[in-house]
């Protein structure tokens, strides 16, 4: 087993000559991977925090692939230039866009200079501190959590996510519910998750990552968890199905389901999601949803 300290730089080797006692520190713990069931508030604190602490390895890594001003939906690296999800390019002036978990901005960013309004929201501080280290303008930021939207009824006319909030919110539902409410009739919402398919699959982007490991249907959090079993780090797992049934009973209309395959110039590996397979499994589920007229 190796030690849970390490000799200082200069300690080792040298034989002390007085009652000095050698100063040594532990090393970086490593969080345990576990699955366990999470609630809200402990997987919202532990989501906090993670992003907070890392948020800057998050921005170095894959900030350039991310760009300052691109909407990229995953991965795969579709782009809402081409997806138009949202709708035509042309169609966003001066309409009100919420992100939610918008990281550094960088959806905003974009949607900002199609014309729009948008809004960036996200749980870390320290995320919408890289947001105004790149630049704000025609933008406003919100500290906020998903499930509790401070803003009024019906404020926006779009709403989208690109891997925020909800895969790591133990109950979706609700908030779901509230990107409904701060949605005029007729409104749109988009977000991006992890496939559920994937949750069956090692994550590893090599040949390893093709066996199915773990059954699809163990809806068991992923929890990284500190010395003393408190989470740092909270995902949850929903199958196609569940995420199918928790957008109806928001409220929402289901309109489109988009599993992007793995494009041809795209050669990087982020975590699991690789070329490799890319090319045999879906990574990322992009659901377009609407908050139909009628609702008015």
């Amino acid at each position: 087993m190796r030690s849970p300290f390490r000799v200082l730089p200069g300690r080792a080797g040298r034989k002390s000559t007085t009652r000095e006692p050698i100063i040594q520190e532990p090393e970086p713990f490593e969080p345990e991977a576990t699955r366990r069931t999470a609630g809200a508030t402990e997987s919202s604190h532990a989501n906090r925090g993670w992003w907070d602490r890392n948020a800057d390895d998050y921005q170095v890594e894959h900030g350039t692939f991310l760009g300052d001003d691109r909407f990229v939906w995953g991965p795969e690296g579709l782009d809402e230039t081409e997806a138009e999800l949202l709708g035509p390019p042309e169609e966003l002036k001066g309409k009100g866009v919420l992100e939610i978990g918008a990281g550094a901005a960088q959806c905003s960013r974009w949607l900002a200079a199609q014309g729009a309004r948008p809004v960036a929201l996200d749980l870390s501080h320290r995320q919408l501190q890289h947001a105004l280290r790149i630049g704000t303008q025609g933008i406003a930021l919100v500290e906020a959590d998903a499930g509790a939207l401070p803003f009024r009824d019906g404020v926006f006319d779009l709403a989208c996510s690109a891997y925020g909030a909800l895969p790591f919110v133990a109950d979706p539902v609700p908030v779901l519910r509230e990107v409904r409410r701060v949605l005029r009739p007729g409104g749109r919402f988009v977000f991006s998750v992890t496939h559920p398919i994937r949750w069956a699959f090692p994550d590893e982007p090599g040949p390893e990552g093709l066996s199915v490991a773990a059954s699809y249907f163990d809806r068991t959090p992923y929890v990284e968890q500190d010395e003393a079993g408190r989470a740092v780090y909270v995902e949850h797992h929903r199958t196609l199905g569940d995420r199918v049934r928790d957008v109806v009973a928001a409220g929402f209309r289901l309109v489109d389901l988009v599993e992007p395959e793995w494009p041809s110039w795209n050669s990087q590996e982020w975590g699991g999601w690789s070329p490799l397979r890319g090319n045999l499994i879906p990574g990322t589920a992009i659901f377009v949803c609407v908050r139909d007229e009628r609702d008015a």
